[in-house]
């Protein structure tokens, strides 16, 4: 979307404003529909922007395709957030491809995708019911894995067997029970969520009963359910900020992640060097605030105070233009939340 903002000398703000790559003839996004980050094929574009006829790109599948998170998610028959663990195993992390949102971008503004052919393997592989010839670790195994691989093996189990005790994944995994609970808890609440979404007449309780979890693991599933639903509530305010941020060239483009840090949610956005504040960090109960580390911006304390801390509103959810004008502005801001 950048490249096609510059292409006609507009910039990107402008350009989602406008949306002229809604009007008619132009040519459609590549990227699956969903996607977060929209991709268009060059050729196409550029021929459109000439006034020239547009190539069909069309084509039959092939093991050598690029398949964007939804696309590869499909390939497997799960959902996006299922497909979230899947990428970090090494059979699928090994071939992963890097496309630029912009032409200029460097690896950490980049889309990953995967060859269909890959993921297919993967797909024959996979542990679980009927699923192939191999059924995962040895039972009994206790042999650590590794800590990006947990979530996608963890999900594995739970899709083979939506009532998988934590002592069998113990057993399975060989990791600790309190590792294995917090897991399951985590990937049910995300299911559960993923069904309410989809049909909001329906309850949580209903979504846990309907997914075929026993009703002894329901109270934490559903816990962190509601978690997973706050999250998803404010992550569209939160990218908007990131959006804003990297527009004005104060961070780099890219997925802002939220975490539970005691009972409330946070998030933190790197900002790039010459910044006045290493990185922004938002917080469910006090809003905005500055940091002093770009590599552990949350840090442990949930309201830190001291040089270089500023909480920059009293708005919990400011406007991106705000948030923006008050970090520029050393003067705003207070030193307590």
């Amino acid at each position: 979307m950048a490249d096609l903002a510059a292409a006609q000398g507009i910039t990107l703000g402008t350009f989602r404003n406008t949306k002229p790559h809604t009007r008619s003839g132009h040519p459609a996004p590549i990227s699956s529909p969903g996607a977060k980050t929209l991709l268009w094929d060059s050729e196409q574009t550029e021929a459109f922007y000439a006034g020239h006829p547009v190539p069909d790109i069309a084509g039959a599948d092939s093991d050598e395709d690029l398949l964007d998170r939804n696309e590869a998610a499909a390939e497997l028959n799960v959902t996006p957030r299922t497909w979230n663990s899947y990428r970090y195993d090494p059979r699928l992390a090994q071939h992963t491809v890097l496309v630029p949102k912009r032409k200029a971008d460097d690896d950490r503004s980049q889309v990953e995708h995967w060859p269909r052919g890959v993921i297919r393997a993967f797909k024959s592989e996979r542990p679980g019911k009927g699923q192939g010839p191999n059924t995962g670790r040895p039972k009994g195994s206790k042999d650590m894995i590794p800590r990006d691989q947990l979530a996608g093996r963890i999900t594995e189990l739970l899709d083979a067997d939506p009532a998988v005790t934590a002592a069998a994944v113990v057993d399975e995994l060989g990791i600790a029970m309190t590792t294995a609970m917090a897991g399951l808890s985590h990937r049910r609440g995300q299911r559960m969520a993923d069904l309410v979404e989809a049909n909001l007449a329906l309850s949580l309780e209903a979504a846990a009963e309907q997914l075929g979890y026993p009703p002894a693991v329901r109270r934490r599933a559903t816990a962190a359910a509601q978690i997973e639903q706050r999250q998803r509530e404010i992550c569209p305010y939160l990218q908007q900020v990131a959006d804003a941020l990297m527009e004005a060239g104060a961070a780099d483009a890219g997925e802002v992640a939220i975490r539970q840090q005691g009972d409330h949610l946070t998030a933190s956005i790197t900002l790039r060097p010459g910044q006045p504040a290493q990185a922004l960090v938002w917080h469910e109960g006090y809003g905005w605030r500055t940091a002093t580390s770009r590599r552990h911006p949350i840090g442990k304390h949930t309201a830190p105070e001291g040089e270089g801390i500023r909480y920059l509103s009293t708005d919990l959810q400011p406007k991106p233009a705000d948030v923006l004008q008050a970090l520029a502005d050393r003067r705003r801001g207070r030193k307590h939340p």
